[in-house]
């Protein structure tokens, strides 16, 4: 889609840059030749229809999936051509939150939250408590939290927990897989408050992958569409909402779809 948005885009740093990406499963084929860019501090929703290979996408860029081409860049860094301390810099400088929060279930919040501190950081206990209970207040959740496991919290309190153990090690760059899936319009609503104002408050840059049309209208500043296995559209809502593609009309112009003003007035309940 070219459009101003295009060339303004063109003068921001690029946080995460994917080039020719191709990943497969045997003979089946999810992403083909794929490119993507996401700038620093902006909130990137990327949607596309079930099953087309977004979480895909996500966890190759994480390394958790091999790829057969491609080209990946974090925070300027080609991680396949780094030194090992390099890698393990860009390592601590990227936080992950997965669908279902991914949380140990034999560990408390706050073991959780210190698992990235003991793999990566050299801290005294006392420390690395301090620390884990400033993430707990960060996220929005009471300090008893931190002493519970997770069969103990409800579903939102898990997003919460999971959201601060990707803030245990203050990353650039946050990936958050579904993060409003699973909660209620209320829960969900003061989620997307609590990803913009970190965002805000940290300089936080986020990639979301997303179906919840509200956290696309309120929180996300950019959207990326995944269609035939590539990002076949990407640009704002007011760019989704003129968009001719079918499945982007159906999505963001169809009979759950939501109106600019209504995505106005609730970026600025936001920024109250």
């Amino acid at each position: 889609m070219e459009n101003q948005t295009t060339h303004n885009n063109a003068e921001r740093e690029k946080v995460l840059s994917v080039r020719g990406l191709t990943v497969g499963f045997g003979d089946k084929l999810v992403l083909d030749n794929l490119d993507l860019d996401v700038f620093r501090g902006e909130i990137l929703g990327f949607v596309g229809a079930s099953g087309a290979g977004k979480s895909v996408l996500m966890r190759t860029v994480l390394r958790l999936l091999p790829r057969r081409a491609g080209k990946i860049e974090i925070l300027n860094t080609d991680y396949d051509s780094c030194s090992v301390s390099e890698r393990t810099n860009l390592d601590t400088r990227l936080g992950v939150l997965f669908q279902q929060g991914a949380l140990f279930s034999s560990l408390t919040v706050k073991e959780n939250i210190q698992l990235p501190m003991r793999e990566y950081l050299k801290l005294p206990k006392w420390l690395m408590d301090e620390l884990a209970y400033l993430k707990i207040e960060m996220v929005g959740l009471p300090a008893d939290a931190g002493d519970k496991y997770p069969s103990e919290l409800s579903g939102g309190m898990i997003k919460r927990a999971a959201l601060a153990r990707a803030l245990a090690l203050d990353p650039d760059l946050v990936f958050l897989d579904e993060p409003t899936s699973g909660l209620d319009p209320i829960g969900a609503a003061e989620f997307d408050e609590l990803i913009a104002r970190l965002r805000d408050t940290l300089g936080l840059t986020v990639y979301m992958v997303t179906h919840d049309l509200d956290s696309l209208f309120s929180v996300c500043d950019r959207i990326a569409v995944l269609g035939q296995k590539r990002v076949a559209v990407e640009g704002t809502l007011a760019d989704m909402l003129t968009c001719d593609d079918a499945w982007v009309k159906s999505y963001f112009r169809g009979k759950r779809a939501r109106s600019i003003p209504k995505q106005q007035e609730v970026r600025a309940s936001l920024a109250d």
